[in-house]
């Protein structure tokens, strides 16, 4: 898969495509609809297929603090579109000078004039353009007179809800993951390189790989996962997501204990899959109390996970 930043990089090379536009967070299985009929028609018209999605998200600039939080960052979510078979995704900063843009330019700078676009698939709500102009009439209309055809698709519903990216976030939020890997299509999880921290668990006896989050993920709280270190070895533990209240933390981190684990990781890469939550973070008076706390956390995340080995 060819990753092009900004629509005025795309190489010469690509004189045609089939595509489709959106944020695709969480490319989860409404995402992954869209996204096989784009390789479908790309595989029947010989052409490369394409995803255009923004950096930030729209949301994430216009509302900044008040944008929804991120189901999957940036980089998985690369790499969630490079399993679906996409060919080249067009990451377009999502600027001032961009968000300018009316559906009538968007159309004829970034579909036409740099991509050549022969098809497009979209979702049956999907709007663009600063004056909101930009809908499936619209791009009807012009791909009659410009020769390119477009191709609607409609919501997609698991047991009898429609699957969306507002309500996978419901769902982790209210951890509940079953349902959010039914609508998700693969298990929520968190990841990223394990850095050095204050290293205060290490003092308490529960020692953390401790892992810096770039943007709010939907879920925060304590919570029995599901480890799995490079070389794909997996290991039951503890984590916490959140701010650390108790310790004045300032920064949003992915605290893991691994249960009966010792070796050093820092600065591999590890994945994070939730399970169950315990409880939500809390501020103890103090460490002694912080500690107590997190003995009865790995207790009871035992516990659970002995009951779920039970036939």
């Amino acid at each position: 898969m060819r990753i092009v930043r900004g629509f005025r990089r795309i190489p010469q090379m690509l004189q045609g495509c089939v595509a489709t536009v959106g944020n695709f967070d969480g490319v989860h299985c409404g995402h992954q609809l869209i996204i096989g009929q784009v390789n479908a028609a790309a595989k029947q018209m010989g052409l490369p297929s394409v995803v255009i999605m923004f950096e930030p998200q729209p949301r994430e600039y216009f509302e900044k603090d008040a944008a929804p939080p991120r189901i999957m960052p940036l980089r998985e979510k690369l790499l969630a579109l490079c399993a679906e078979g996409v060919d080249v995704v067009c990451c377009i900063p999502f600027n001032e000078r961009f968000r300018c843009l009316t559906g009538a330019q968007f159309i004829e700078t970034v579909l036409l004039d740099a991509l050549h676009i022969r098809h497009l698939v979209i979702g049956d709500d999907f709007r663009f353009g600063c004056d909101r102009a930009g809908d499936f009439k619209m791009l009807q209309q012009v791909g009659e007179r410009r020769g390119f055809t477009v191709e609607q698709t409609h919501s997609l519903e698991r047991d009898g809800e429609r699957v969306s990216s507002t309500g996978i976030r419901a769902c982790l939020e209210a951890g509940e993951f079953a349902a959010a890997q039914t609508f998700l299509g693969r298990p929520f999880r968190l990841g990223g390189r394990v850095a050095h921290g204050q290293k205060l668990g290490r003092t308490l006896g529960v020692p953390t790989a401790n892992i810096e989050l770039k943007h709010k993920p939907p879920l925060s709280g304590v919570y029995v996962v599901s480890t799995v270190l490079p070389g794909g070895r997996e290991v039951p533990g503890v984590a916490n997501v959140g701010y650390r209240p108790t310790v004045k933390g300032r920064s949003l981190r992915l605290e893991v204990h691994l249960l009966d684990f010792q070796g050093n990781l820092y600065g591999q890469r590890l994945n994070v899959y939730f399970q169950q939550k315990l409880r939500d973070e809390q501020r103890f008076a103090g460490v002694d109390a912080l500690k107590a706390q997190l003995e009865r956390d790995i207790v009871l995340a035992k516990q659970t996970i002995a009951s779920r080995r039970v036939p």
